[in-house]
């Protein structure tokens, strides 16, 4: 664990390194996932079966890649009712708030009489990637499943790998709750090969989203163009910005609530207050020793935890812009204030009763997020990652005559000749048919 104080002289460098860290890690897989993706692309169910039973140790057939209606409600009435009942409210909040999103189209008559406009369009098909084994996230499967049946997709298509024919049936629960009735127990690069090019039993798809490991991050960004997908996610972070009126205990386990992800997930304290980081550094020590994933947040906070001792909280926000942080917590007594001034974060945590962890599950707003330090030029998901837009145009003689001629000027100017006789073929069809016009 890094803790660095911005008065020392040797602080930007070591800032600098932070922000380097904070780039993209993972093993090099880009050899095995190309080679994966052409195997699958060639032998489609074969190969999925084949990959499945090498990789996730599960002799499969064709005909069983896909869940059945019956496994779904047989999985579902494994999950306690109280536990349904979080994933409804969940759902609804979720819902609820990117319903709010859905955008309105344009149409409007300019000036020189010609109709302009914008059209959105919900995608046909999307492929929802979930992770299995020790990262089963049943609320990833609402946070990517929801946006889409909200922005109109008609058809949804869930990978989930089942190692040892495990599956969390809260997995299977989220995914009805969705709307999701296209699951199939495939899982790696090979799931992303199939919703990308299509097999016999799994037809493709036009956009994949969803977290997973590397291999499926390299395999997403090996048949980006083929299909669209949501992004290329790096290790989760996160970025805490307290002062000392806040409980440190509060604070350390908000740190670890992101360092229990895995090894390479990364939390930064940012304080104006050096006795509060050392009693926060303190606090976290003592609550790994009762954390159940103790191995894994102990690992990930010694190797990529920081903490920040800034002179004032302005001074915090400058250094949180500059990590553009996947999760950004503003645990002060006047959070709004701060907030103005936050110019890239994936999503803003607002006062010292709305920790991260709420995002995660019951807010409302995605919790597929930007990694990497991708906030700077990126977005969470949304609606928007599920419909495309259409502009239309449409126009008169009258309409044609005001525009027409500048049209005709820059073709000339570009050597395209054909487009500009396009415009002014037209134009003297006009002129002709009605010369006093």
């Amino acid at each position: 664990m890094k803790r660095l104080d911005i008065r020392d002289p040797g602080f930007e460098a070591e800032f600098s390194s932070l922000l380097t860290a904070r780039e993209e890690q993972g093993q090099e897989v880009h050899g095995p996932v190309t080679a994966i993706l052409a195997q699958v692309r060639q032998d489609g169910d074969d190969a999925l079966c084949a990959l499945t039973e090498k990789f996730d140790r599960l002799p499969l057939t064709a005909e069983k890649l896909a869940f059945t209606a019956a496994e779904v409600e047989a999985a579902r009435a494994q999950v306690s009712p109280d536990l349904l009942d979080a994933l409804d409210v969940a759902a609804t909040r979720i819902e609820s708030f990117h319903a709010a999103q859905m955008p309105e189209g344009i149409r409007y008559t300019d000036d020189a009489g010609m109709t302009l406009g914008m059209r959105w369009i919900p995608l046909d098909a999307v492929g929802l990637y979930v992770p299995g084994g020790k990262a089963a996230y049943p609320s990833s499967v609402l946070m990517n499943a929801i946006p889409a049946r909200v922005a109109g997709v008609e058809r949804l298509a869930m990978c989930v790998p089942t190692p040892d024919g495990i599956i969390n049936p809260l997995v299977l629960a989220a995914a009805h709750r969705a709307g999701v009735t296209e699951i199939y127990r495939v899982g790696g690069a090979q799931a992303v090969g199939a919703m990308a090019f299509g097999t016999r039993t799994i037809r493709p798809v036009d956009r994949i989203v969803g977290p997973g490991n590397a291999y499926v991050a390299e395999a997403k960004r090996q048949v980006f163009g083929h299909v669209g997908i949501d992004s290329i996610a790096g290790p989760s972070d996160v970025v805490v910005i307290a002062d000392s009126a806040t409980d440190p205990r509060l604070i350390a386990l908000d740190l670890l609530a992101q360092a229990e992800h895995d090894e390479l997930a990364q939390a930064t304290l940012i304080t104006p207050d050096a006795a509060f980081a050392d009693t926060v550094i303190a606090a976290v020590e003592t609550e790994l020793k009762t954390l159940k994933r103790s191995a894994i947040a102990g690992a990930s906070w010694a190797r990529n935890g920081a903490v920040l001792v800034v002179r004032t909280l302005e001074e915090a926000v400058s250094l949180a812009n500059r990590l553009a942080p996947e999760h950004l917590e503003l645990m002060v007594d006047d959070p709004e204030s701060l907030f103005a001034h936050v110019r890239h974060a994936g999503a803003v945590f607002l006062g010292r009763y709305c920790p991260e962890a709420v995002g995660d599950y019951v807010g409302g707003p995605n919790h597929v997020l930007p990694t990497s330090r991708t906030a700077r030029f990126a977005s969470g998901l949304s609606v928007f990652d599920f419909m495309k837009r259409t502009t239309f145009l449409s126009g008169g003689p009258d309409a044609l005559r005001r525009v027409g001629p500048a049209g005709v000027a820059l073709a000339h100017a570009e050597g395209l000749e054909a487009h500009a006789l396009s415009i002014s073929a037209r134009l003297d069809a006009l002129a002709k048919s009605t010369p006093n016009a």
